[in-house]
């Protein structure tokens, strides 16, 4: 197996923040751009596959991992992480790429596509929503008020909820539950994916995380569906309960002239899941779409 080298690199945001990069291969910008409390190890199949024949980009979205500390902690918004992307761009001479967004990663691209469409040569959408996927997560309507408990709790006791957090998170049994409840295929992730996926929530910082989850369920892109005029794909995976195909297939019936993938027993990870699969499906797209 040929390895591709990896450049790495951070620049300074418009607030300070700093964003950390990876960029894989050559050829045309295709940009990756992963959900809230995921990390790029999401996308690692896609990184191996595609940067063969493109430049692959991937980074980390402010307030995880390598990107923070935050310069400005109010700077939480869908659009300041937007603005981030633009950013990026800027930074590696980028005028446009293909884009592809996984979960939280598909309100980004939608809030993007609306304040710089002219930066974007395409979008896959993997396992996306357009509104608060929040009510019948998990097929219950417990995990908003839950929210709602844990962040009036954690700005009670920050120190004692942080805690409680990593602990619930970063243990055998939790991320069961993750693949039971439709986070990855247990039959079909690698639990190593799991566990890194595990581990890189449990060490994010809790206030980012509540804060980003909030701007999450205040989101709303279903006006801007029907204004997208990009070549657009759209991949569901059929057992996810995290955001059911019921989102995906909005964004198929409003975006025009869209793709519509549905997997399997794909779960809400179904790049993990199925990756040969998503990998022949985003090939074969992309090349009908050269920039």
């Amino acid at each position: 197996m040929t390895m591709i080298e990896k450049e790495s690199g951070v620049f300074e945001s418009f607030d300070k923040t700093p964003i950390y990069y990876e960029v894989r291969g050559e050829g045309e910008p295709l940009i990756l751009i992963y959900g809230i409390a995921c990390l790029m190890n999401h996308w690692h199949f896609q990184m191996e596959h595609f940067s063969k024949h493109y430049k692959v980009i991937t980074f980390d979205i402010r307030g995880h991992h390598k990107s923070q500390p935050l310069g400005n902690p109010q700077n939480l918004k869908v659009s300041d992480l937007v603005d981030d992307i633009v950013g990026l761009m800027d930074h590696l001479q980028i005028s446009k790429a293909h884009f592809a967004g996984h979960s939280f990663g598909a309100p980004l691209l939608l809030e993007l596509f609306r304040v710089a469409p002219e930066r974007i040569g395409s979008m896959t959408y993997i396992n996306g929503f357009s509104k608060n996927p929040i009510k019948g997560m998990f097929g219950l309507d417990v995990v908003e008020p839950f929210y709602y408990f844990v962040k009036a709790q954690y700005e009670k006791s920050p120190d004692l909820w942080t805690t409680l957090w990593r602990m619930a998170v970063d243990n055998p049994f939790s991320m069961f539950l993750a693949g039971a409840a439709g986070g990855f295929n247990l039959k079909l992730t690698h639990f190593k994916d799991i566990e890194v996926y595990a581990r890189g929530v449990a060490h994010m910082d809790l206030r980012t995380f509540l804060v980003l989850f909030e701007e999450l369920m205040k989101f709303d892109g279903e006006l801007i569906l029907p204004t997208v005029n990009v070549p657009t794909l759209i991949i569901s995976g059929e057992r996810d309960n995290v955001t059911p195909q019921k989102f995906q297939q909005e964004f198929h019936h409003k975006i025009a002239g869209s793709e519509f993938v549905v997997v399997p027993y794909g779960s809400h990870c179904t790049q993990l899941d199925f990756p040969d699969y998503i990998n022949m499906k985003m090939d074969a797209f992309l090349k009908k779409y050269e920039l």
